[in-house]
């Protein structure tokens, strides 16, 4: 199915959902017409927000089948919480396989899955209905990483040898949503929110372009996973305060630091690494990330809060709390960075077009659901080694039975477990 326009509906009408509207000023050929979530008001704020950009006039559905079902809409970005997405993909399918309606292609936020088992049910869905399928893992199509890997690559690269050494962080004070904190729902802490980020940019950095993801093979993975801020009794209760005395971090908190070390072999049997580290518990400006690469004769650096302008507001300067300079903003005065068009640099524009021209193309895109599989199962022998406390040989066995002890409300380092 090849349409000149695709129309797009957003399942998810909350924080990353907005995102991806905000972004869509700069994708051609496509408009969003619809938006489905389970809160009415979320639904029509992320619509209203639709109409006011002017990327589409989106209508709000009750359920995902009534969006299936609309001929105007032939892609859905699943934008929900993560709990959700089995339940939502296995809606498409059926309403797919039961001929409410047709779709072109699904595209889904990062993680795919909580655990590997999720993740490959979420591909096996897709295949099932017969759908082209995108994994919106934005950092990847950040317009700093794409050129940059493309000029190293061909200059550093061609003369000198390929990069050995890709570091990647994304650090940031924490989540907006209570459900985010929360180790069952979420899938677990900062290392399944962010570090599925941090591996998949180190590991694209590290692989020439045009290549397959297989040129590179994952063969260990060392992790350890901490607490450091939020389970201090004076954070913990802070979230309890917010959560309406939901999130306990007293007794069942998650990590809010993660590193990771990933061992690579190419094909010619050398060694490659990419080195992960995530953290809620950064108090900064605001959102960081921060990417190196590293080859023979050459590096490459990039520090979202060293782009753009900056400005100082001093201590006479007064008023509400906010985002408007950065996302995750931890602060009004003083000396800040701004990041004049967040969807862009972080990537969104990037992909979102990526998306909609493998859809229209009837392509599947370069970073589809195998993608977030692959993820997926590095961030779960991640949580082994953490658990473990050494270095485990990828891929391990019973990956797919595996679900982290934080992810079962059984992790407390404060207790030893």
């Amino acid at each position: 199915m090849k349409t000149r326009r695709l129309g797009v509906g957003i399942v998810g009408g909350g924080f990353v959902g907005r995102f991806h509207i905000r972004s869509w000023v700069g994708v051609r050929d496509s408009d969003i017409l619809g938006v489905a979530s389970g809160r009415r008001k979320t639904a029509e704020a992320a619509a209203a927000l639709v109409d006011d950009l002017g990327v589409g006039h989106a209508s709000t559905y009750k359920s995902v089948t009534d969006m299936v079902a609309d001929t105007h809409i032939d892609a859905l970005w699943i934008c929900a919480p993560n709990f959700t997405r089995i339940e939502i993909m296995e809606e498409i399918a059926h309403a797919i396989e039961s001929g409410k309606g047709e779709l072109t292609g699904v595209a889904c936020e990062k993680p795919l899955g909580r655990n590997v088992a999720e993740a490959r049910k979420m591909l096996e869905l897709v295949r099932k209905a017969g759908l082209l399928d995108g994994y919106l893992e934005n950092q990847l199509f950040s317009p700093a990483i794409t050129r940059g890997r493309e000029i190293l690559w061909s200059r550093g690269a061609a003369l000198t040898g390929p990069p050995y050494l890709a570091r990647a962080a994304e650090e940031h004070s924490g989540p907006h949503m209570p459900w985010f904190w929360e180790g069952e729902l979420q899938g677990g802490g900062v290392l399944n929110d962010m570090m599925c980020h941090s591996v998949e940019v180190a590991r694209f950095l590290l692989t020439a372009p045009g290549a397959e993801r297989d040129t590179l093979t994952p063969v260990k993975v060392t992790a350890h996973t901490s607490c450091l801020k939020w389970q201090q009794p004076h954070y913990a209760a802070k979230l309890a305060e917010d959560s309406g005395g939901k999130t306990d971090y007293a007794n069942r908190p998650a990590e809010d630091f993660a590193r990771a070390l990933v061992e690579y072999r190419d094909e010619a049997g050398n060694e490659r690494i990419v080195e992960a580290t995530t953290s809620w518990c950064y108090v900064g400006a605001g959102l960081r990330l921060s990417m190196e690469l590293l080859g023979p004769e050459y590096s490459l650096s990039v520090n979202s809060l060293d782009a753009g302008p900056k400005l100082f507001f001093s201590r006479e300067v007064k008023g509400a709390a906010g985002e408007d300079l950065v996302e995750k903003q931890n602060a009004e005065m003083g000396l800040m960075p701004i990041v004049a068009d967040e969807e862009a640099e972080y990537g969104y524009v990037g992909e979102n077009r990526h998306m909609v021209e493998s859809f229209l193309a009837g392509k599947r895109p370069d970073e589809n659901f195998s993608d977030g599989v692959a993820v997926t199962e590095l961030l779960m022998t991640a949580y082994m080694s953490a658990e473990q406390e050494r270095t485990i040989a990828f891929p391990p066995p019973d990956l797919e039975s595996f679900v982290p002890a934080v992810a079962k409300g059984e992790w407390n380092p404060r207790e030893g477990r």
